[in-house]
């Protein structure tokens, strides 16, 4: 049984999209912690795969559509937060995007608005969230948003996501300077290849799978249980004096140089 850590904490959940997402793993691993929570769905695709998933936490858990790249939606929808909750304690952001076209063949070949696009969704989207979370953390708070490490070194296919992690991650950084004074920690997880909707967007997947079975120190890549415990801790005391860091989830792969 899970320690109830979280008991009496609110966590806003950005990004799940079916029962294998890696936001999904994180939220049960929060609200088996105690932590209630508030999900958004993003377009009237995933709503009816979103409702079914978070009626498992009861039937009055609260879930608003949410459009990252549209402001007033993120202002409307923290204001329904505020409107349930008063104030929050947690927020993950677990939300990327690029057109399938920026994933396939050569990086040099991204147009301006794939690339626009993949940041937009990918990288801005932690900052617009960040920013009307904040208000709503006056004892503090952990943000955390998921990476890769294709922010760090190339790996083919990945292409623009792989610099809009990178943006991600520093915005992270910039973020957690600008909120310590508040007592709001700000991480991002790097997480290894797991068999998820966006992973199966990746051409190549398998391979990038492969190899992490074959150079990992543990041998394999890692399951979306283990990202959503790394989940829980930075947002548990035990994560009081980490932020602005990358924490990897990935087998050790990130460590090897060959």
């Amino acid at each position: 049984m899970t320690p109830r850590i979280l008991e009496g904490k609110t966590g806003v959940v950005f990004g799940v999209a079916n029962k294998r997402s890696i936001a999904w793993a994180i939220a049960q691993a929060w609200a088996a912690a105690g932590a209630k929570l508030i999900f958004n769905y993003q377009g009237e695709r995933l709503k009816d795969n979103v409702e079914e998933l978070v009626a498992e936490f009861g039937a009055d858990t609260p879930l608003y559509p949410c459009d990252v790249t549209k402001d007033e939606e993120i202002k409307e929808f923290f204001q329904k937060t505020k409107e349930h909750f008063g104030t929050i304690d947690l927020m993950l952001h677990s939300v990327a995007f690029a057109p399938r076209e920026a994933l396939e063949g050569r990086f040099l070949n991204t147009s301006r608005e794939a690339y626009l696009l993949a940041h937009n969704i990918s990288a801005y989207s932690l900052l617009g969230l960040a920013r009307e979370a904040a208000p709503l953390m006056p004892r503090g708070g952990s943000i955390m948003a998921m990476s890769y490490y294709g922010a760090e070194k190339v790996v083919p296919h990945y292409n623009v996501m792989a610099v809009a992690k990178a943006s991600l991650e520093a915005t992270g950084r910039y973020l957690a300077y600008d909120l310590g004074k508040q007592n709001i920690r700000v991480n991002c997880i790097s997480a290894g290849p797991v068999q998820t909707l966006a992973a199966r967007g990746i051409a190549g997947f398998s391979q990038i799978n492969k190899v992490y079975q074959e150079r990992a120190p543990l041998g394999r890549s890692c399951t979306v249980e283990e990202i959503g415990a790394t989940g829980l801790f930075l947002a548990s005391d035990g994560a009081a004096s980490i932020t602005g860091q990358t924490i990897y989830v990935d087998g050790g792969y990130q460590i090897m140089g060959m």
